[in-house]
This record gives C-alpha cells, structure tokens and sequence, in this order.
C-alpha cells in the first residue's frame, strides 16, 4: 500500500510547488520585485490616468456620496449611491477602461498622496484605512485625489 502512494504524492507534491512557490511571503524574490516596481513614483502615465482621477473627484464631489466607512466591497454601496475613497476609485477605473486596475499609476498616485500627507503612516490598505480615519474628512480624500491628479497631469506633460 506504501509504495502505491508514493508516486501520487510525489504527483501532489510537483502540481501543488508551483502555487506554494507563488503565494506572497517576505523572502519570494518575485513579489518583492513586483512590489518594488508598484511602488515605484515614476511609471509611465497615460491620459486615462488623468481621466479616473477626475471621475472619482466628480464621484465624491458632496459630502452624501462619501461612505467614510470602506469595507473594500463596492457592490452594496453602489446600490445606495455612495463611495468610499476605493469604491469610487474602483468605479472611476472600470468606468474608463472597461475592467478594474487595481495597481494601476492613478490609484498608485492616491496611495502616495496618502503616504506623503500622513507622513508615511503604516496602513494595512492605503485607500481603505485613510479613508476610515475618525480625523479624515471629504475635504482630505478630495485633496488626496487632486494631489494625484496634479502629480499626474505634470508627468503627462512632462512625457509629450
């Protein structure tokens, strides 16, 4: 019976590496490469860009529309007309390109405009948890989009 269930775990073993070897851990040169090159201030941008950050703006542009309680799920808020910092993000972003992008240079430009206004304050989720703060108001996700919105719009022109 042993020797039956040597080959199949050796089989499980060759079939189930490659998604062990995959998954997100400190020492995994792959994602540490990933991440280096997300968090990267200079990746190209493109007027798309400039477009989600305006629509996410006009997404959060009353203080009614703001949902100051993100849970990073945007379906049940859409339902009620409401956004958090990442649902109008995330709206904004299918909205113009058809499919979310979740690592995309707009979203990336928020995150680093929360980084540099909180003083790189150490958040689980950059947009979720800036957005939860008892202290942030609309006010600050408003100036944490235009922020982006400026970074981007000087690199768009930078690069024509």
């Amino acid at each position: 019976m042993k020797t039956r269930l040597l080959p199949i775990a050796s089989i499980l073993l060759v079939l189930i590496s490659p998604v062990v070897l995959s998954q997100e851990t400190p020492d995994n040169p792959r994602i540490a490469d990933l991440r280096a090159q997300q968090e990267r201030r200079d990746n190209p941008v493109t007027q798309e860009d400039i477009l989600i950050l305006n629509g996410a703006l006009a997404l959060l542009s009353e203080e009614s529309a703001w949902n100051r309680a993100d849970d990073r799920v945007c379906e049940d808020d859409e339902s009620k007309g409401v956004r958090s910092l990442f649902c109008a993000l995330q709206k904004a972003n299918i909205d113009i390109l058809g499919e979310y992008d979740h690592r995309r240079v707009a979203l990336q430009e928020v995150r680093f405009a929360i980084q540099d206004a909180t003083n790189n304050r150490r958040f689980e989720h950059r947009l979720r948890d800036f957005n939860n703060l008892p202290e942030t108001t609309l006010s600050d996700i408003r100036s944490v989009l235009e922020v982006a919105t400026e970074k981007v719009a000087l690199r768009l022109k930078n690069t024509n």
